[in-house]
Formats: structure tokens, C-alpha cells, sequence
């Protein structure tokens, strides 16, 4: 991919696949992003903004400057919006519990939006919102709600970021690109 003048020199978006470790190296052999990617994206230094899993699909940012990538992943800093399919039947409660919160063996996991946007059978799509990413945050946080017809843990069957910030996924799935300059100067406008 070409660089133009209006490209960021600090950001790249990369539309994860599912089956990726994102790291550099990955002791067990699996496929990292970095797979995907340009070896220049390695060998240059760019990191990745924040992880998704293994099973997760999805947005990822990658940067060559700490301080960004940084005030990207704080707390509280930036939203992260997700589309997932649930394996159970999600309900105005679960939503409600969610929203105030789930306690964890690692403190408190909680999604500060969540909309019903589909129901399949004995499954259930959402739109979630977090502003934090804990380890396996939201499907830890659906894992400790139950199913209320058999009782079972609610599952995250499918998990796909869709943005990051003011920044929307608009590549195709194992893609990338730079951000313009319009779009790093819109995403890090409101971040501290």
C-alpha cells in the first residue's frame, strides 16, 4: 500500500480475522496479526492499540507512538463498540445488571451500552459499548449472567469490534490501512 501525504504517520486499522494472536511472537506457533500484515509493520515497531482474543474478529489499531496508544487503552478514555451473537436469551435484566455492573475475580466488569439489535433462535445480538478493556472483558461479563429458561451461563458465541472512538471498521476482514489525518486528528481530539 502506497503512503499518500494525507496518511497518518502514527495509526493503521487492521480488520482482524478470527484465528489471530495478537502479539508479536506466540510461543505456542499460532498465527499472529502480524502474519497479515506488511513485515515492515514488525520490523518498524508498530503495536498493536489494546487486544482481541483468538475467537474475536474485528477492528484492531496499531501505532508507533506509545503516548497514543496509551491515553487509547486508558480507562474511561475511549469507547469501544462491539457486535456479538450471545448463546441465550438475553433479557432487560441481563442488560440492566451489565450496565450497573459484575463482579469478577478481577474487579468489576460492566458495559456502559448495550442495545438488543437481533434474536436468532435461542441466540441473541447486541451492540455493547465499553470504555475499558479488562482480559476477555465482555465475554467474561455475559459468562457470569444465566440463562433464565435452563439456567446455563449466558455465551459470547461471536465477538466483532466495529470502533474504536470516532473511528468506524470500513475494511474488509484480513485488511488494513492508514488512518488519514482527518480521521487520527477527529479519534484523538477528546482523548487525554
Amino acid at each position: 500500500m502506497n503512503r499518500t501525504v494525507n496518511d497518518s504517520k502514527t495509526l493503521l486499522a487492521l480488520n482482524k480475522p478470527k484465528g489471530y494472536v495478537v502479539t508479536r511472537s506466540d510461543e505456542l506457533g499460532r498465527k499472529t496479526v502480524y502474519d497479515i500484515l506488511p513485515d515492515w509493520v514488525f520490523h518498524d515497531g508498530w503495536m498493536p492499540v489494546g487486544r482481541l482474543d483468538l475467537e474475536s474478529r474485528g477492528l484492531l489499531l496499531f501505532t508507533t507512538n506509545g503516548k497514543v496508544g496509551d491515553a487509547l487503552t486508558k480507562p474511561g478514555n475511549c469507547i469501544k463498540v462491539y457486535e456479538i451473537w450471545v448463546r441465550g436469551h438475553v433479557t432487560d435484566e441481563h442488560i440492566a445488571a451489565a450496565r450497573k455492573g459484575v463482579e469478577s475475580k478481577d474487579g468489576l466488569l460492566k458495559a456502559i451500552g448495550i442495545e438488543k439489535i437481533g434474536i436468532g433462535g435461542a441466540k441473541t445480538k447486541l451492540r455493547v459499548e465499553i470504555d475499558e478493556g479488562k482480559n476477555r472483558h465482555i465475554r467474561r461479563l455475559f459468562g457470569a449472567l444465566k440463562d433464565p429458561k435452563f439456567g446455563t451461563p449466558l455465551k459470547v458465541l461471536k465477538l466483532n469490534r466495529i470502533r474504536i472512538g470516532s473511528f468506524k471498521l470500513d475494511l474488509e476482514i484480513g485488511k488494513w490501512r492508514y488512518l488519514s489525518l482527518e480521521e487520527e486528528r477527529t479519534l484523538l481530539k477528546n482523548i487525554d
